[in-house]
């Protein structure tokens, strides 16, 4: 006998009422299941085609009801067992299998099969699946995880030997700037930071402005090609006070530049900031312009100690681990 028009309208409001508010698959699976018995013959077809689930999915629920049993306990979908095996379960190979593969111990070895190739998930699984271990990308992926591994780039922590007399450069820099802090004279560092090339050039990072109208810019930087000009900025920082001065050259980086950089920061502010000052420490590391090599850096400084009268001392952090630190003083003539 067919199921009347009427009672699959009530059905179907029931069912678009109540399915919302069951929790899982298993609450909507039984009560669509009470529907199909509750119409008798043809109810499963009807209660699947007005719920949009298969048949198989009603009818399974009908021979839950029916074969009876407690409620599962914990809120559980499905009995204590049930559901699909994991990989590793059905085959207990597996994860040692992988593990040989990934494992630090077996970089290097010249019989293994990824020795000369990317450890991606899809060379991990191929080369499983020819070991008899059939598994999929998304699966090699997973397992690693849960056993500790992650995906690292290299640590830059293996060093060369280390200088013995390391330790005391750095703790006699450190006096040094107690010292002159102490005694309230300034203490400043200087280097020379990134070159930019000048022009609307494109550069990473992104800025908040109005929706549509980001900043034009050419498309390719070597448009530019090598006579561009480039900016080179010089910073200058008091430790004491906790500023920075950074001038701009547009020629190249030069102790010349260094110098007249430390000259700017002095008349615009040093003198401002110590003007009982008779001394001036420096720390910079031991390249670039102001090398401990260059003559030019300490012809330069000793023009400035003569301009401005202050001793000028000046210590170069040790670059590396084998390099001594030096110190040069640099005082203005005498009267």
């Amino acid at each position: 006998m067919a199921i009347k028009d009427a009672v699959l309208a009530q059905l179907a409001v029931r069912i678009e009422v109540l399915l919302p508010h069951l929790k899982n698959e298993r609450q909507r699976r039984l009560a669509l299941a009470t529907e199909a018995r509750l119409l008798g013959h043809g109810g499963v077809r009807a209660v699947a085609r007005i719920a949009g689930a298969s048949e198989s999915t009603v009818r399974k629920g009908v021979f839950e009801l029916e074969a009876g049993g407690e409620p599962l306990e914990g809120g559980r979908i499905r009995r204590p067992g049930g559901g699909r095996k994991t990989a590793t379960e059905l085959d207990p190979g597996l994860l040692p299998a992988l593990l040989s593969l990934v494992e630090p111990d077996e970089r290097g070895d010249p019989m293994s099969p990824l020795h000369w190739t990317t450890k991606s998930l899809r060379h991990l699984a191929a080369d499983l699946t020819r070991r008899g271990h059939r598994v999929s990308p998304v699966t090699v992926g997973r397992l690693p995880r849960e056993n500790g591994f992650s995906l690292q780039s290299n640590a830059k922590t293996l060093e060369g030997d280390q200088h013995p007399d390391r330790d005391a450069q750095f703790h006699y820099i450190n006096d040094q700037v107690k010292q002159f802090q102490a005694a309230g004279e300034p203490v400043i560092s200087v280097d020379a930071k990134k070159k930019e090339m000048l022009g609307q050039l494109p550069n990473a990072g992104r800025e908040w402005r109005p929706k549509g109208e980001p900043v034009q810019v050419e498309d390719h930087s070597f448009f530019t090609g090598p006579t561009g000009e480039t900016a080179i900025p010089y910073r200058v920082y008091d430790l004491a006070a906790d500023t920075g001065w950074v001038s701009v050259g547009v020629d190249h980086n030069t102790s010349a530049f260094a110098v007249a950089t430390i000259r700017r920061w002095w008349q615009a502010r040093g003198q401002l900031d110590y003007p009982a000052a008779t001394r001036l420490l420096i720390t910079v590391d031991a390249g670039g312009s102001y090398s401990y090599r260059y003559r030019a850096w300490k012809a330069e400084l000793a023009a400035l100690a003569a301009e401005t009268g202050l001793a000028i001392t000046v210590c170069h952090f040790p670059p590396g681990t084998q390099c001594r630190c030096l110190t040069t003083e640099l005082s203005p003539p005498a009267a």
